[in-house]
């Protein structure tokens, strides 16, 4: 009897084990390696990049989940998000974006442009409509306008558009970490898959510059 515990015993550590391991994600299946790595820019720190847009239905979904995340997040993570120029219909989001931005409407309306467009229906991609919501929500239509008709958000909706390029994005949401790391909601198989793979390749990155 004791025999039959014992064996028992050992293969729900064996199972316990399995599980463990196939939990942790795995190169080439949840994320990608990139080689060479890119140089990141976050001044020392480890860089996590969302590149995502207000018009992607699975970005909207996700942001509850990155919000969750940057919260807990270590002080050594620097993150930022990047829009999407493409497909063309997304465009104008990137250019709000970075008008927000740089109107310092960004903390506030980040979330209710996701909401609004996706739940409400606003259809604000359309630049009509974007800015009589703006108005709506008490803010100066002008100064908004002149944001985003501004040569420092044509410059950084280009480099946007650069930084896809490099790291080659196909869809969104998507993350780079490090310069060395690439992971989707695709790649892990869900939005709450893809912010586990993204803790652990934050550790990994942290790992690898411990090593330097």
């Amino acid at each position: 009897m004791k025999a039959l515990f014992a064996k028992a015993g050992w293969l729900i550590l064996l199972a316990a084990a399995s599980a463990t391991l196939q939990a942790q994600p795995v190169a080439g299946r949840d994320y990608l390696v990139l080689d060479p790595p890119r140089p990141a820019a976050a001044g020392g720190r480890i860089e996590v990049i969302e590149f995502f847009s207000y018009g992607c239905p699975f970005c909207y979904e996700a942001e509850p989940y990155i919000m969750r995340w940057l919260m807990k997040r270590d002080a050594e993570v620097a993150f930022r998000r990047v829009p999407s120029t493409l497909p063309a219909a997304w465009a104008p989001f990137a250019r709000a974006y970075y008008a927000l931005e740089a109107t310092g409407l960004l903390p506030r309306l980040h979330w209710p442009v996701f909401d609004n467009h996706h739940f409400d229906g606003k259809r604000l991609n359309n630049e009509k409509n974007l800015i009589e919501w703006l108005s709506a929500n008490g803010e100066d239509a002008v100064v908004f306008k002149q944001a985003l008709d501004s040569p420092e958000v044509r410059a950084k909706f280009e480099q946007a558009r650069a930084l896809l390029d490099a790291y080659n994005i196909q869809g969104v949401p998507t993350f780079v970490i490090d310069g060395r790391y690439v992971t989707s909601s695709r790649l892990a198989g869900g939005i709450p898959e893809m912010m586990s793979v993204v803790e652990h390749l934050v550790g990994l990155a942290r790992a690898g510059r411990a090593k330097q």
